[in-house]
């Protein structure tokens, strides 16, 4: 298997699985990270494709998934919704958004749809770079900075926070934001780098495995992003057996596809009922007051 695919192949749930442990961390379930990534994946492939260029392509991307977030934050912290209804309705706002400006924007013609090809050395390229350049930097910010510290009282205790002199709500709504940026670039990443087209749909439920990933990793970016890892692992294999005899009996190729499915909730069965989650998590906060 090549080793240069299995990194592109993690990268999605890498950015995804940071932003969503940042998220976590403060206290914020982000259901809605599916569709975050997946108007990332759209937009992103949209510029990129009308424009010629791929770093465009990825801030786009980065800001639809920021805009969702905003959008997400409102209600979740502002308005002290259910975090999990919230973010339900921006999977499906996401998905109906994608599905509508995809089919206005290429028809349903299936003509072939291509993006600009990102530079690869050795089959690197520098997203790809950038991802794994985030894993130290926001266990740096989680760990080493007073803003981490804040925003893991956040996600533990929030009343604290506040008379520390700290915002709950203002940290809450910034972790939401980075997160949002992040799973933004995942799926810009899934369909520039990864797959090189868009279909709808596309992200097929990563953005439900990077929260999966969380709960592996015990919320800590080094071991998120080495579940990752081993869940990017799961998916390349998908593809690498698709079509080859087992013990001479071909496997249908919807069992590989549901591989990393079946891999994750074992995973949870086994390790996530250990696990403490964040006290405060999916909590939302008012000020005593």
């Amino acid at each position: 298997m090549d080793f240069a695919f299995l990194l592109v192949t993690a990268a999605p749930l890498i950015y995804a699985a940071l932003g969503e442990v940042i998220g976590q961390r403060s206290g914020v379930l982000n259901i809605g990270i599916e569709g975050m990534m997946l108007v990332g994946a759209f937009f992103g492939f949209l510029v990129a494709g009308k424009t010629g260029s791929w770093p465009l392509g990825f801030g786009i991307g980065a800001a639809c998934g920021l805009l969702l977030a905003i959008i997400s934050s409102v209600f979740t912290v502002k308005l002290a919704a259910d975090q999990v209804v919230v973010g339900t309705a921006i999977n499906f706002l996401a998905l109906g958004v994608t599905g509508l400006g995809f089919r206005r924007a290429y028809g349903q013609s299936g003509q072939l749809l291509t993006s600009p090809e990102l530079p690869r050395i050795w089959g690197i390229d520098p997203m790809l770079v950038v991802a794994f350049l985030l894993i130290p930097l926001v266990w740096w910010l989680i760990q080493r900075t007073k803003w981490g510290l804040a925003l893991r009282g956040c996600g533990e205790y929030p009343a604290a926070v506040e008379t520390s002199g700290f915002s709950v709500n203002r940290i809450r709504i910034q972790a939401l934001l980075f997160g949002g940026m992040l799973a933004g670039l995942g799926g810009a990443y899934l369909s520039l780098a990864v797959a090189g087209s868009f279909a709808e749909g596309m992200t097929a439920g990563r953005g439900f495995l990077a929260i999966a990933l969380v709960t592996f990793g015990r919320w800590r970016p080094i071991w998120v992003a080495l579940a990752a890892l081993a869940l990017g692992y799961a998916q390349s294999l998908q593809y690498s057996l698709q079509g080859r005899p087992i013990f001479g009996v071909v496997i249908p190729a919807q069992i590989w596809l549901g591989l990393p499915y079946v891999v994750s909730l074992l995973v949870l069965i086994f390790v996530g009922s250990g696990t403490v989650t964040p006290q405060a998590l999916g909590k939302p906060y008012r000020k005593e007051g």
